[in-house]
């Protein structure tokens, strides 16, 4: 029988999730769902140095909002728990233990002062790369270059170590990337990376291997800046007999700022004014020690769906010209074959654009629930069936919910000020006297639907000489205040015949005929 699918989101709590760590929870949960597999979120957090309260629990809520479901993990528990690595730390020492015993490991008790004077000596005879590795690792102090007898000492006596991965010195490491093809290293590139620390916490590493086999992880998706690392985990997963079982890799491409010249950042978004993370965050300053709050999607009008849609595009593409997906049709097409190897660029217009398309194509009523929610903090009530036409009205010249509200002004203030380049040009004397004509009629209009309106409006002008596109705009900015708008008809209707009698004559008494 073939193996489950399973894949995993592994995230350090350090801070807020990036939105290049949620497109990555993104391209596992499809998969996963696609292929009828699980999903695991496990928090990893052995560096506790970098450890940022609440960063957990930000992540987790963070995923929920993008509606990314998690299968196993710290709030569902799973048959393979606990799932934050701090919690797993006794578990990790036997498997470093056992690549020592098989001489693919080693101790090494080499000083901080010790390892700054390896690093000069290389520097100075210009080594490119200063490195400890399968030649350095000759003239340090570690359990390959002392006496057994003094190592036996030195642990004797609880004197600090860390322990190394023994790289081979002359070896091709080779994979196949589902994303990039045959990826082939040649060892001596690689340096014997530290598996175990000196206070007895695994680095990520090893705790990485370890969880990712005995969770029977099947594909580890994850960002380009792991591929360095990947011939060393291939190593790890030779080395403690788990070659057959090791889950296929797939390396995203990175995402670029707006101009294309780096990796996306905090700083650019903070530069530009738009978010880089999901929902907002409020840490501290890792300097002064001051709260930060760093802005989020949610908190800034963005529609979950319409977020996780410009996420799944910021790298893969379906083949087809279609570019709304719910995220059914996202897992229903997804495949790693059709993600690209080249940088995705961030485009916030983009994203503003899908915002706009799901909060448009959202039913009125629940449109109208926005505004009114929006409306009421403003002290402004509105009867559930207004709300819902003026929301059907607004919509297309809403980005975002608050839009609405905005938009919808209008309807509750009266024009404070007209648009003086129309009336420069539109008012006169018999556009005047046709309005104020107008708005005699209308309180008495047996039809006061967008229809009946016109209808009025047609009679009351033809009465006079006059086409409706000479008065229209006239029309428009003596209710509204505004140049353009909504359909007018649909305000007018809005508003009803009273209100837009009252509105039209007092722009005929304020402005000069």
């Amino acid at each position: 029988m073939e193996r489950e699918v399973r894949v995993r989101f592994a995230p350090s709590p350090t801070g807020p999730l990036h939105i290049g760590g949620v497109r990555t929870a993104l391209y596992n949960y499809l998969l996963a769902r696609k292929l009828g597999g699980k999903m695991l979120l496990r928090i990893e957090d052995t560096d506790q140095n970098r450890f940022v309260p609440g960063a957990e629990q930000y992540i987790m809520d963070s995923l929920r909002w993008c509606g990314i479901e998690i299968d196993e993990g710290i709030e569902q528990g799973g048959p393979h728990a606990p799932y934050r690595q701090s919690e797993r730390k006794p578990m990790y020492r036997q498997y470093a233990d056992q690549l020592i015993r098989d001489g693919h490991a080693y101790y090494a008790f080499d000083t901080p002062e010790e390892l700054d004077a390896m690093r000069a000596r290389l520097t100075a005879a210009k080594v490119p790369n200063p490195q400890y590795n399968s030649i350095t690792r000759a003239q340090m102090r570690n359990s390959l270059t002392l006496p057994a007898e003094e190592v036996e000492q030195l642990l004797a006596n609880n004197t600090p170590y860390v322990i190394r991965l023994k790289v081979p010195r002359k070896e091709e490491i080779r994979f196949n990337d589902l994303i990039r093809g045959w990826v082939v290293v040649h060892s001596s590139s690689i340096d014997d990376k530290v598996l175990m620390k000196s206070d007895g916490m695994p680095t990520y590493h090893l705790a990485n291997i370890v969880d990712d086999h005995l969770m029977e992880i099947t594909h580890v998706i994850r960002g380009e800046e792991w591929l360095p690392s990947a011939p060393l985990h291939v190593l790890l997963y030779r080395y403690l007999g788990w070659e057959s079982t090791m889950p296929q890799f797939a390396h995203l491409p990175l995402l670029l700022k707006p101009d294309g010249t780096g990796k996306l950042s905090k700083r650019d978004g903070d530069k530009l004014g738009f978010p880089v993370f999901p929902l907002e965050f409020h840490g501290k300053d890792a300097e002064t020690g001051e709260p930060t709050v760093s802005s989020g999607y949610r908190e800034s009008g963005y529609l979950p769906e319409a977020f996780i849609n410009f996420l799944a595009f910021l790298g893969w593409n379906p083949g087809t010209q279609q570019e709304l997906f719910t995220m059914d049709e996202l897992i229903e097409n997804f495949s790693i074959e059709r993600v690209s190897k080249s940088p995705a660029r961030f485009d916030q217009n983009k994203v503003r654009w899908y915002n706009e398309q799901y909060l448009r194509a959202k039913p009125d009523a629940e449109l109208a629930q926005y505004l009114t929610e929006e409306l009421s903090k403003q002290g402004v009530e509105v009867p559930a069936d207004q709300a819902e036409q003026i929301a059907a009205l607004v919509k297309e010249r809403a980005t975002f919910p608050a839009d609405l509200a905005k938009e919808a002004q209008l309807f509750f203030q009266r024009p404070a000020s007209y648009d003086e380049q129309v009336i420069s040009k539109k008012w006169n004397p018999q556009v005047s006297a046709a309005l104020a004509g107008f708005a005699a009629q209308l309180p008495a209009t047996a039809d006061a639907s967008a229809d009946g309106i016109k209808a009025l409006l047609t009679q009351v002008l033809e009465a006079q000489g006059l086409k409706i596109g000479q008065v229209l705009q006239a029309l428009r900015v003596a209710v509204t205040g505004n140049a353009a708008g909504p359909d007018l008809m649909h305000i007018m209707s809005i508003l009803g015949p009273q209100e837009t009698a009252a509105r039209i004559q007092a722009a005929v008494a304020a402005l000069p005929a």
